[in-house]
């Protein structure tokens, strides 16, 4: 959900709880539009992230790290300099607005102390971190904002700070009934739903439905249909969720589809209209926002990062493509080759009754068990025995080209099921180290150019294998990259180790750690399975092949691309992909 008022209101009382009084220490700027700060509060540090992310702007205690540049920008030079090693005395949110407010007590040059302010809009594309100084003057912004990108609000070091434009809305916190009745019937042709975003400052749509479903009313109704007893309902519902943001009652959750376990939405106040949904509880507001914006933090940065790589990818997936239409045409155009070999023969048979400058000849197919009588095209500017050796030359061209053909081909096939096996790699990406594998693997293949590290870089941490337990206990392991592929079956897993492997299709090596066991529960298997489907080409289809044999029966030939292996002794299983007995397995 949009990061409203309320989430808003629970994330300052959280923040005062347990910030209020404490000392900033460290500052950074790990992205262009995030900051981090350390506070140390009570006895405890607490890491706490400040983003103006267009998708995904914030605050909150958190307790990842990121990679910090060489170079500390600008933006975080100037609040190094203001408010490192100063002291938070106020936490607020003006007018239930989005916007949170640390109010910031820290000596100037002259050892004076000052207040400062850490300004965070929480406004989608126009989300900002601005400082200003305690007569309200802009000290700087993580992003400025000039004359040309807005005629309305400046935002630039020097000027005089002002709250974005209001809306004329009402503050939910003052909520009246009275008040409420009279607005709600000025509201001609609104739906009940709009009227109370539209209304009163804070609430995002999904919030303004949650109060109408609370009510037992239908959001899309128009306002003049309210009867009395209706409006009774909906503000006893809209006044109950505000008293329970008054008194800090929050109940922070994140809801999860239960067809495919997928992440649905969050909140701070219970959704009653998510009945059919599963929702995992957690203790404070910053590890929900934690949870949920790195999945989708973290998705977004990789499909970013990866875009290039999977247009490489795809781009050449194209070209073997286009390159298999060709070799087939070229097929066809050769599929007559014997025919012009007889027919070369036949005339050398027959070279004694053909006349000189024929366009045609017939002659006995000797060749034929039935000796039909069939009739061959012939050039009129060559002899008989020029006409045999142009379907000789014919013959043997050909000959020469399906030989050629046939090693293209098969070389073709081979770089065509390595590629769609990177694409699928690609889809199951989790973090850096597995798309650094990834080009990594493309550039020892000939695809991308090696790139040299650079003096003083880090070298990239190594990517590890997705790791499961099955319902009985069993470890299993899934390949994210063929590189990985390989180490995982070729280095890692036991002779005696499961492995399995979609049939004939793209996807990761899925390894059971049997412990030397020689049998393996059909459970497990099917878990096991279901993973190798999954993370496949075949992951939208339905009763996937899957091979399981021994690992010790598994083989990779001499000079075979990363992840292609052969094997011997077999047995299928056929299963259905399904995303939530992935996410019902545990896994680190």
């Amino acid at each position: 959900m949009a990061l409203d008022g309320i989430t808003t209101a629970a994330i300052v009382s959280e923040l005062k709880d347990k910030l209020l009084g404490g000392r900033i220490d460290k500052v950074h700027q790990p992205l262009a539009d995030e900051i981090r700060f350390s506070v140390r509060s009570m006895g405890e540090n607490y890491r706490v992230l400040a983003s103006a992310n267009t998708a995904h702007p914030r605050m909150h205690i958190t307790k990842t790290s990121r990679e910090n540049p060489m170079t500390a920008p600008l933006f975080c030079m100037v609040l190094r300099k203001h408010i490192a090693g100063g002291k938070i005395v106020d936490i607020y949110q003006p007018d239930f607005e989005r916007i949170i407010i640390l109010k910031i007590e820290s000596s100037n040059e002259m050892g004076d102390l000052t207040i400062k302010n850490l300004i965070l809009e929480i406004m989608g594309k126009h989300s900002n971190l601005i400082l200003t100084d305690e007569n309200h003057k802009i000290l700087d912004s993580i992003k400025r904002v000039s004359h040309d990108k807005s005629s309305v609000r400046e935002v630039l070091p020097g000027k005089t700070y002002v709250f974005p434009p209001s809306q004329n809305k009402k503050n939910p916190l003052f909520l009246n009934e009275t008040e409420f009745g009279h607005l709600l019937h000025r509201q001609e042709g609104m739906k009940i739903q709009d009227f109370l975003y539209k209304s009163y400052t804070g609430i995002s749509p999904i919030m303004a439905a949650e109060f109408c479903y609370r009510a037992n009313q239908d959001g899309s109704d128009a306002c003049q249909q309210m009867t009395a007893q209706r409006e009774a309902q909906l503000f006893q519902s809209f006044s109950h969720a505000m008293d329970a943001v008054k008194s800090s009652q929050f109940q922070p959750q994140i809801y999860y589809q239960k067809q495919g376990g997928k992440i649905l939405d969050f909140a701070v106040l219970p959704m009653t209209q998510f009945g059919t949904c599963y929702a995992k509880p957690f203790h404070t507001v910053s590890e929900v926002l934690e949870a949920f914006y790195t999945e989708h933090d973290n998705a977004a940065h990789i499909k970013q990062k990866a875009h290039d790589t999977r247009r490489l990818v795809v781009t050449n997936i194209e070209r073997c493509i286009k390159k298999k239409e060709i070799q087939q045409k070229t097929l066809q155009d050769v599929s007559e080759k014997d025919k012009w070999k007889r027919c070369g023969a036949l005339i050398t048979a027959n070279i004694y009754a053909i006349a000189q400058g024929a366009t045609k000849c017939k002659v006995i197919d000797f060749y034929d068990t039935d000796m039909p009588e069939i009739e061959i095209p012939l050039d009129p500017t060559k002899t008989p025995s020029e006409n045999a050796q142009k379907y000789f030359n014919k013959y043997n061209k050909a000959k020469r080209t399906l030989a050629a053909l046939e090693i293209q081909k098969k070389q073709n096939d081979e770089e065509l099921l390595y590629l769609e096996s990177v694409l699928n790699a690609l889809d199951t990406v989790k973090d850096d180290a597995d798309l650094v594998e990834i080009r990594t693997e493309l550039a020892d293949s000939g695809f991308l150019r090696r790139q040299a590290q650079k003096k003083g870089q880090n070298k990239p941490k190594k990517a590890k294998p997705m790791h499961f337990i099955s319902s009985d206990g069993y470890e299993i392991l899934v390949g994210k990259s063929n590189l990985q592929n390989d180490e995982l079956t070729l280095r890692t897993a036991e002779a005696t180790d499961l492995w399995l492997h979609t049939k004939d299709i793209p996807g990761s090596h899925v390894i059971i750690r049997t412990n030397g066991q020689s049998d393996v529960p059909i459970p497990t298997l099917e878990e096991a399975a279901n993973l190798a489907a999954w993370f496949s080409k075949a992951k939208n289809s339905s009763m996937v092949p899957i091979d399981y044999t021994q690992r010790k029966n598994v083989k990779k030939p001499n000079g075979a691309k990363p992840g292609m292996v052969i094997y011997l002794t077999n047995k299928t299983i056929y299963v259905t992909p399904s995303e939530e007995k992935v996410n019902q397995m545990k896994s680190e």
